[in-house]
């Protein structure tokens, strides 16, 4: 077919073919345009309505949070004590949100890997961490550069749990009390290792804090949690551990390693037969760990009330409560704001401890 350009207003063509080779015109009036300017004029507030309405729509049916599957962030490997808490948590809290809660353990960086990656998600409430002491406070003081702030760049929603640290041995290990391993530290200088759960984490300071009182130079070995830290203690691949309860206690119940002291200033009803740090030599020894619930720090405060409301009743279930204090862990339930100040007083708390020690970020 082929086609002529005419002046505005009109197209001619030649026939089609099938249709006899006979000429037809398709010449276009010139007041057409025209019309059709005119009508599309006339319908424009109409449109212009219909697509208010349209944009409407989405907002109207807004379906309530949540509305799909949770991601929890937990910056540590299986098996270490803020794992074990979130795994006994999770069907309780898929029960009181109705949608699943997905564990995703993120590990690195004493938690500093796994909470940056919170607080650099959406504000929706679909992703959620679970922040330890050290990533939320210590490295404050410890590192000179953090990748996020934990202040400005994350909300609280609640605490979590306290949980005492320990100092566990092979069944291998000589020594059998703390006193025991402090003569053989001094006796053998830079012999021993101690395991720990990673370079800026509470165990971290915890095993720099025994040196400092002990006064003995024991070398410090981080790991990426305490759950392979207690492995390794278990395999005999390092002689002493900093650890938990959570992640060792199935191992301590079946005498499978040794437990020399606990961290806290008074003994755990999970383990009355272990003293204290201070009990076992080292008068004026305490350091514990805690971890509690944060969002991206943009989070709507509707979304967040509803995450603490069903985190708290879960810590206050009877059943969660045993569960937690069955494992050597204490639940420690805030509202956002309780938790918060929480958190500024931790700070505070930490950059003192990290000041006398001399301790450095790596």
């Amino acid at each position: 077919m082929t086609v002529k350009h005419q002046p505005t207003g009109s197209v001619v063509g030649t026939a089609l073919p099938g249709h006899g080779g006979v000429d037809y015109d398709t010449r276009v009036p010139e007041f057409v345009p025209e019309m059709i300017a005119m009508r599309l004029a006339a319908w424009a507030p109409l449109s212009l309505v219909v697509w208010v309405g349209l944009g409407a729509i989405p907002s109207a049916q807004a379906q309530p949070y949540p509305s799909r599957p949770i991601r929890l962030i937990v910056p540590f490997p299986p098996g270490g004590s803020s794992d074990v808490v979130a795994r006994t948590m999770q069907p309780y809290l898929e029960r009181r949100l109705g949608e699943p809660v997905i564990i995703d353990n993120r590990p690195g960086a004493g938690g500093v890997i796994g909470l940056d990656l919170v607080a650099k998600s959406p504000p929706d409430g679909y992703v959620i961490g679970v922040g330890a002491a050290g990533a939320l406070v210590v490295n404050v003081s410890l590192r000179e550069k953090m990748p996020f702030d934990p202040l400005a760049d994350l909300a609280p929603i609640s605490g979590l749990a306290i949980t005492p640290f320990i100092l566990a041995s092979p069944l291998s290990f000589e020594p059998n009390s703390l006193r025991e391993v402090i003569a053989l530290a001094k006796d053998k200088p830079g012999s021993l290792s101690v395991g720990h759960g990673g370079n800026g984490t509470a165990m971290d300071l915890t095993a720099r804090l025994l040196n400092q009182m002990a006064g003995v130079n024991m070398t410090l070995v981080p790991y990426r949690g305490t759950g392979p830290v207690t492995q390794d203690v278990l395999a005999g691949h390092i002689p002493l551990g900093i650890t938990d309860i959570p992640s060792s206690i199935s191992l301590i119940e079946s005498k499978r390693i040794k437990v020399f002291a606990v961290s806290t200033a008074e003994r755990v009803p999970t383990l009355p037969d272990v003293p204290t740090f201070a009990e076992a030599g080292l008068p004026g020894y305490e350091s514990i760990g805690w971890f509690g619930f944060v969002a991206p720090a943009a989070t709507p405060p509707d979304i967040i009330a509803k995450l603490n409301r069903a985190i708290v009743a879960t810590l206050k279930d009877a059943d969660v409560e045993r569960q937690i204090r069955r494992i050597g862990a204490e639940p420690m339930p805030f509202d956002p704001v309780q938790f918060g100040e929480f958190i500024r007083s931790e700070i505070a708390k930490w950059a003192k401890v990290v000041a006398e020690s001399g301790a450095t970020g790596q």
